[in-house]
Order: C-alpha cells, then sequence, then structure tokens
C-alpha cells in the first residue's frame, strides 16, 4: 500500500533511547553551557523566554547575543557537525563536534570566545539532572555519536513543522517554539491570560514560568518512567475533568505520575502522516485544557475557515 505524505511527512526517523542515552547525556550538558551563555547575557524576558534555543536549518542555535557593541551568535551545527561562533562583522570560528568529555568541550568553547575577544562568566553547575557535576569536572560524560545528533535534529525539524502550524491558529499570547536546554525539550505554550494561582513555597523560576495559566505541548527525547521519546502535554493549573478528556490520536494516555498527556513518538512516527497524528493530539489536549478551564476560546482562536 502506498504510503500518502501530507505537509512535513517525509519519513520521521526513528531514534530509539537505548541506542543514543550516552550522546544524549552529553549533548544534554553541552548545549547546557551553551544556554547559559545566552542566559548570561540576555536581558530577562517572562516566564524565562530570554533562555532557550532555536531550531534552525542546521542545528540549534542562541539567535544574535547582544556583547557591547559586537553582536554574536552561537549554534550547534548537526550537519557538519561544529560549534559555530559567528561575530556581527563576519568573523567564524568553530569547534568540531566530536566524542569529548564535558570539561574538554566547557575548555574548548571558553577558549574559542576568548579567541574572539569575549568574556562570559557563566554558573557552571548543570540544572534540572539528578546528581549534577560541574561542567569543569565532568569526565563521565564524553559520547558522541554523530548519526544520532542529525537524527535528534531532523526530528526536531519536523516536529516544529507541526508546531508552527498549531501555532499560527492562536490569538492569544503564545510562546515561540524554543528549545529549554535545563530539560532538553522542544515546547510551545499557550495562554489563557488570566494569571494562575500563587504557587506555595515554589522557587523564583517555577514561579516565573507559571504566573499565568497555560496549555503547553512539547517533545523530549524520554527518560526516567518514559523509555522513549515522546510528546507531551499538561495544563497549568491542571483544571478539573482535564485528565479524563477524550484526546487523539487513540495512543495518546494520561500519565497521573506526570501530570501529563503523553504520546510516543514511535506511535507517531509509524502512522501514515506522523504530521496529522501528532496535530490531532496538539489540538485536542490544547482544547481539553481550554475548555475544561474555562478560555475565552471565541477571542483567542483565529478562524482558519475564514481565509
Amino acid at each position: 500500500m502506498e504510503r500518502s505524505h501530507g505537509p512535513n511527512d517525509t519519513a520521521w526517523p526513528a531514534l530509539p533511547l537505548e541506542q543514543w542515552k550516552d550522546t544524549y547525556a552529553t549533548l544534554h550538558m553541552w548545549t547546557q553551557i551553551v544556554g547559559k551563555i545566552r542566559l548570561a547575557l540576555t536581558p530577562l524576558q517572562n516566564h524565562w523566554w530570554n533562555v532557550p534555543l532555536y531550531v534552525n536549518s542546521r542545528g540549534l542555535t542562541t539567535s544574535p547575543m547582544p556583547y557591547g557593541g559586537s553582536p554574536f551568535e552561537l549554534w550547534f551545527d548537526f550537519v557538519d557537525h561544529q560549534l559555530v561562533l559567528q561575530t556581527c562583522d563576519g568573523a567564524r570560528k568553530s569547534i568540531p563536534l566530536s566524542p569529548r568529555s564535558v570539561a574538554q568541550f566547557y575548555k574548548d568553547v571558553t577558549d574559542l570566545l576568548h579567541s574572539s575577544g569575549i568574556d562570559v562568566k557563566i554558573w557552571h553547575m548543570p540544572v534540572e539532572v539528578p546528581n549534577p557535576i560541574p561542567f569543569d569536572e565532568d569526565h563521565v560524560h564524553s559520547s558522541y555519536d554523530l548519526q544520532a545528533a542529525w537524527r535528534f535534529w531532523r526530528i526536531l525539524l519536523s516536529v516544529q513543522g507541526v508546531f508552527e502550524e498549531f501555532r499560527s491558529k492562536f490569538l492569544g499570547k503564545c510562546s515561540p517554539i524554543h528549545f529549554f536546554w535545563g530539560s532538553f525539550d522542544l515546547a510551545v505554550t499557550r495562554f489563557s491570560g488570566r494569571r494562575a494561582p500563587e504557587r506555595p513555597g515554589a522557587d523564583p523560576i517555577t514561579r516565573e514560568a507559571y504566573s499565568h495559566e497555560v496549555s503547553s505541548l512539547g517533545f523530549w527525547p524520554g527518560g526516567g518512567i518514559i523509555n522513549g521519546p515522546a510528546f507531551y502535554s499538561y495544563a497549568a493549573p491542571e483544571p478539573p475533568g482535564f485528565r479524563d478528556a477524550p484526546v487523539r490520536p487513540p495512543a495518546a494516555r494520561y500519565d497521573k505520575e506526570l501530570n501529563e498527556f503523553i504520546l510516543m513518538y514511535d506511535d507517531v512516527r509509524n502512522t501514515p502522516s506522523p504530521a496529522s497524528s501528532l496535530l490531532e493530539f496538539c489540538q485536542s489536549t490544547y482544547e481539553a485544557a481550554a475548555n475544561f478551564g474555562n478560555w475565552d476560546r471565541k477571542a483567542l482562536e483565529r478562524d482558519t475557515d475564514a481565509r
């Protein structure tokens, strides 16, 4: 039977967690080093939107960052497998992405910046990981599988295309589609427009991230109780009835431990139209959050049929 393809439906690659978990762990730390440079140089935006990286046509980028009168950009190039530093005067330098320890990568990045006259101080402790090791002392994580990194980036590109279509239908406040290096996920978030109740005992990061009602979804390579790459969707605060809502496609389920809907990546990529299946998940989980949360959907959504 011939497979039908819709927009963004070229084959979505397989990426079993077990096959690239060591590269994933190393790349997670590398992206944290680069992400912390962006955090150090950019002014705070609501919900920490100055922190993430962005998917581009070759990998993941910081976008241009201010540095006196000489902005510069860093990006992971998963085509030629290098970390590139591009300055506003046209100069470009790079270091190869290849098996090396996090400590060595940290030194190489620091040397790369210094060679371009850039001095940035970052906190050298990873975040959002169990048993963190300071970057300059981490000789544990040192794997880099070129094919796995390339496949991960290709997945991000495909997912971003679907998220862009989903994002386009919303008139209210909506986040960019961005890659959070702390949790290592690609996410997009819609807002109801109302402030959320204060979270007792919340740390400043959480308090800022969830200051308003949200419906958020994303893609994550997996870990812990999720033994493979997956899509997730949650509402914060979660309204009564949300977890019992009928969402699509049928493979989606609510995880009571994570308090979010989960749809395994393989259950999407193996369908006739992965993009359509993912879009179903995006829309149906948003509708569950908006309907049970009493969002003003008429004011927040664009009538796509009127185009």
